[in-house]
């Protein structure tokens, strides 16, 4: 028997809201049927217009918010909430740093893990124009070149020119950009037939040395006017490096493979924690600079490093962390997969003086059992994956290699827990709060930072 929705998709209902999903979205229920609505925050009472009704549940839009939170902020732009920018951009930042707290005890409680304790989320003083890197989509809009961001589940472009958590100088130099491509008469990309030129601006920003990266994102490898335009480019305030990245694939991936030096460096420079990094168009570099420092920081605090230690940095990257702790440690070797941020890792490791790191490429899983097998014994073990979280064999070769301590910088709550829960069922505990560190406001990402010892 087919069980019908209580609610219709363009009708409107009055609901209570009572709690926020991992997503930052308002649930409500009818008849305990969810109901997910942006824009909405728990305790508040809405007017909402069922916008999609699924098997399981529903999506709703905010119609009128009839009992307010006192957690609700005013004054918020509807193209941060349309493209999921600033997804939590109505909620008061307090609330905001407690809602990531929250989101890792949920969690751990649904894990029977709710002993261990959380610490507050660490938080920025100004939780906005944070963003060192944009990658904005070129499409036509109203039959003219347009940047701006695509609204949420679709690939429909919505004009933005101050994106809110972006640096300011960053949108400033997309509009420059954006108008030099308008002034030759470049066609922007159209993905429904295949056809037109540029894809996507990328733009990098060194917070400390100011130098800025823009890269052309082009379908094809010829662009009339090129350079012209490259020349216009460089020429705007700290432009010190234009790159064209070709990528004629049907893809969501954003670059390609082949990248073309236009003008100026092929790398902008930047320093962390008082080391210097350069930073080429593919690296992995952490986007919101103030609060990485903090977040390396506690890393290299809760390690205890005393001067004595070997440290292994899995998912070592251009080496941001491998070289902070190379500073407390006697030894720290890196392992990436991407040969390109090795390289670069390696010419950090130089311009830093830093003669106790080694980076190798490899897959973190691979290389792992390999020092494993060649009867490497770390003292500290830095691991900071990708959302995926970490692959079984990784945590295995941890164990086997026995560190005292496991340092877990983690981006996705989910697969954190998933891992601690693993690594406590071979002899480790978490022995120290959780502190979560708030690396994108305004969203709901959250990163943090957890300690696990032998036990």
């Amino acid at each position: 028997m087919k069980i019908k929705a209580p609610v219709e998709k363009n009708q409107t209902y009055m609901v209570a809201i009572t709690d926020l999903t991992y997503q930052g979205m308002g649930v409500a229920k009818i008849e305990h049927f969810p109901i997910f609505i942006a824009d909405s925050i728990p305790g508040e009472q809405i007017q909402v217009k069922i916008t999609k009704v699924q098997k399981n549940f529903a999506f709703g839009r905010v119609e009128k918010v009839l009992v307010e939170s006192p957690d609700r902020v005013a004054g918020n732009d509807v193209a941060y909430t349309q493209t999921g920018i600033a997804p939590l951009q109505h909620i008061a930042y307090p609330a905001q740093l407690k809602f990531k707290q929250t989101q890792i005890k949920n969690l751990l409680q649904k894990s029977h893990l709710e002993q261990i304790e959380v610490a507050e989320t660490v938080g920025m003083e100004n939780p906005t124009g944070y963003r060192n890197k944009a990658q904005v989509p070129v499409r036509k809009v109203k039959g003219q070149l347009a940047t701006g961001f695509f609204k949420r589940g679709s690939h429909d472009l919505v004009p933005i020119e101050d994106f809110y958590i972006q640096d300011p100088v960053i949108d400033q130099v997309i509009l420059k950009v954006r108008d030099i491509l308008r002034e030759y008469q470049i066609e922007p990309y159209d993905e429904i037939n295949q056809r037109g030129v540029v894809r996507n601006i990328m733009v990098r920003r060194g917070r400390r040395s100011g130098e800025i990266m823009v890269v052309l994102i082009t379908r094809t490898s010829s662009v009339s006017h090129l350079d012209e335009i490259a020349a216009a480019i460089h020429q705007i305030d700290g432009v010190v490096s234009v790159i064209q990245n070709i990528n004629p694939k049907q893809t969501n991936v954003i670059m390609g493979k082949e990248d073309r030096l236009l003008a100026g460096e092929s790398v902008i420079h930047d320093e962390l924690l008082g080391q210097k990094f350069i930073i080429s168009a593919h690296s992995f570099y952490q986007v919101n600079p103030v609060q990485t420092e903090k977040l390396y920081q506690l890393a290299i605090e809760k390690a205890g490093l005393t001067g004595k230690e070997t440290v292994l940095d899995v998912y070592s990257g251009i080496g941001t962390i491998s070289l902070a702790m190379a500073q407390a440690a006697k030894k720290v070797y890196g392992v990436e997969i991407v040969k390109e941020a090795v390289q670069d890792a390696k010419v950090n490791a130089v311009q830093n003086q830093a003669k106790n790191v080694k980076f190798v490429v490899g897959k973190a899983e691979d290389q792992m059992a390999k020092w494993q097998a060649e009867g490497m014994q770390p003292d500290v073990v830095v691991v900071d994956p990708p959302r995926k979280g970490l692959d079984e064999s990784v945590i295995n070769a941890t164990v086997a290699m026995a560190p005292k301590r496991v340092v877990y910088v983690s981006c996705n709550p989910a697969t954190l827990v998933r891992d601690i829960d693993r690594f406590q069922a071979q002899g480790y505990k978490v022995d120290q709060p959780i502190t979560p560190v708030d690396q994108f406001p305004q969203t709901p990402h959250v990163e943090s930072v957890t300690v696990m010892s032998r036990s």
